[in-house]
């Protein structure tokens, strides 16, 4: 049965910083109270310690971690019908698949364990198996599955006892062939012959099928509970007994056990559609997080395949977008960076403002559809402000960036030197962390032609925080240059006090190339960059001229 629809994601850039996470945040409460979509946040990567001070001072949640958004089994409108247990009569697993019209079913536990599956070949071949006259006794039937095959009741005996021994036989000839062909332990199928039902009692068979509907005397009811033969009486006549016996066995007998071909609900798309193609069967069992079963999947579900939808905000760049956004529809952008390389497979509601800070736009967004913000939602826009313009004093800063802040510090009570100045100081101490923690902290891959190369930036407000960063990043950058597989790397220790940046670089021809863009000089691998404080305006544009003049 069709399940609901996926929320639609609202996510930002890899390696997110302030903007990315308190954007993707906001813009999803704001859709939720605008439209029609349920929308929730997510992040594409592990928050920054700036990021985690702004969420803890205004209380919000950390939206949870998407990496990928490729299109998994969950995304799937994968039928979601019952298992059923092992128990279960081959004739009734036939009944099912013809009613519901599929080829395979799973055989589930009591806790919905996948136990098995059977397809209507293993019935097919159960069913020509006509000579196996053991075989009710082998897989340990119940009387129960016999007399719902053969539309019977119970005379004598327990309907919940189990077949353990003998053979099947017919016992329409004469008494005396009787005597000949029944032993001890068979189940016999009779007709209202007085003498063979006796008979077949003496020679100590296990079960009498009597058929027609035939009523059973009382005198033989009699002899079967004293010799402990159960006795039942079905409507059908004994060509249809013996036609529907074999159908009595449960399908734990023929299932398959070992090398199942299943999926879980994480399994990508793609993987199922290569298996798809490897095996005959049309449907396969879906097991939920915990290992249990939860619905088959076939190749019409993967075909109908619903796609993820994805709001993306603080980038249009297909480099620094989650993985598998090519495979998903997006719905909107929201962005303030200059025009990337995204491109969309239909139209899309595009929103790019030249303005220092994607809150900003949003910010403009509430105030455009009326809709009132509460102080935490209002912390988060002016924190982004606050990061993105380096409390107004980036070149990428524009009044309208500046009245937001404003007017969003009213409407939180804080005092704005006070507030940005503790947040540039969580975000900028890198005790205990990681050469790699502290490299991803704001980083972001850029192209220019076939030239990739990336840019990454730390914002610090005392020398001792810079100093410290520099001594972890600096040494990391061949091994991140190497690791990516990129053209060059740069790295930014912007110092927001002074309005200045110290810039590490690694890459065959890198520091020529940051001589030549900012005419400067490169000593010990580091430029002094006065008044360069900001990556998408006074960075990323010189460094893509330069590549472009260099490479002709």
């Amino acid at each position: 049965m069709p399940k609901t629809a996926h929320k639609v994601v609202v996510i930002g850039h890899r390696n997110p910083d302030t903007d990315s996470i308190c954007s993707a945040i906001a813009y999803a409460e704001l859709k939720n109270k605008t439209s029609s979509l349920v929308c929730e946040a997510r992040r594409a990567g592990r928050m920054n310690q700036e990021t985690e001070f702004v969420l803890k001072r205004f209380g919000v949640a950390p939206p949870r971690m998407c990496t990928d958004v490729n299109p998994k089994i969950r995304d799937v409108d994968y039928r979601e019908m019952p298992g059923i247990p092992g128990s279960t009569s081959l004739r009734k697993a036939w009944e099912i698949m013809r009613d519901q019209q599929i080829d395979t079913l799973p055989i589930t536990s009591a806790d919905n364990e996948l136990e098995g599956i059977i397809t209507v070949k293993d019935i097919a071949t159960a069913n020509m198996d006509v000579f196996d006259t053991g075989v009710l006794a082998t897989s340990r039937t119940t009387y129960k599955n016999i007399l719902e095959t053969l539309g019977g009741t119970m005379v004598v005996g327990n309907e919940n006892a189990v077949c353990t021994t003998g053979h099947i036989k017919i016992g329409t000839a004469t008494p005396e062939m009787l005597e000949n062909n029944v032993e001890k332990g068979d189940i016999v199928i009779l007709t209202n012959r007085y003498e063979s039902q006796l008979c077949a009692i003496e020679k100590e068979a296990s079960l009498l099928i009597i058929c027609n509907g035939a009523k059973v005397g009382r005198t033989i009811q009699r002899i079967a509970e004293e010799t402990g033969v159960a006795i039942m009486s079905v409507a059908c006549d004994s060509y249809a007994a013996g036609k529907l016996m074999s159908q009595c066995a449960p399908i734990s007998y023929y299932m398959t056990r070992e090398d199942i071909v299943k999926f879980t609900l994480v399994t990508p798309v793609s993987d199922v559609t290569r298996v798809m193609t490897k095996v005959r069967h049309r449907y396969f069992p879906v097991l939920d997080e915990d290992g249990k079963y939860c619905g088959m999947v076939s190749r019409r579900n993967i075909i109908a395949l619903r796609k993820r939808r994805i709001i993306l905000v603080d980038h249009n760049e297909a480099t620094q977008a989650v993985e598998g956004f090519d495979q998903a529809e997006i719905l909107e952008i929201i962005d303030h960076h200059r025009i990337g390389s995204l491109e969309t497979t239909g139209p899309v509601y595009f929103r790019n403002v030249p303005v220092g800070c994607t809150c900003t736009i949003i910010y403009q967004m509430y105030r455009e559809n009326g809709v009132e913000l509460d102080r935490s939602t209002a912390g988060l826009l002016l924190s982004a402000i606050l990061s993105d313009t380096l409390m107004f004093r980036s070149p990428t800063c524009t009044p309208l960036d500046e009245q937001a802040g404003r007017e969003l510090a009213k409407l939180t009570g804080v005092d704005l030197e006070q507030y940005a100045n503790a947040m540039f100081e969580a975000g900028g101490d890198v005790t205990g962390r990681t050469a790699e923690e502290v490299f991803n902290t704001d980083y972001k891959i850029f192209n220019s032609g076939e030239v990739r190369f990336g840019v990454g930036q730390g914002s610090y407000l005392t020398e001792k925080n810079r100093k410290a960063s520099e001594a972890l990043i600096g040494p990391y950058l061949q091994t991140a240059l190497e690791k990516q597989g990129l053209d060059y790397i740069f790295y930014m220790f912007t110092d927001v006090r002074n309005s200045s940046t110290e810039l590490l670089m690694a890459g065959k021809g890198a520091e020529s190339l940051v001589e030549k863009a900012f005419d400067t000089t490169v000593t010990d691998g580091m430029a002094v960059l006065p008044g360069v404080i900001s990556r998408k305006k006074q960075m990323v544009p010189v460094l893509i001229n330069a590549i472009k003049q260099e490479r002709g």
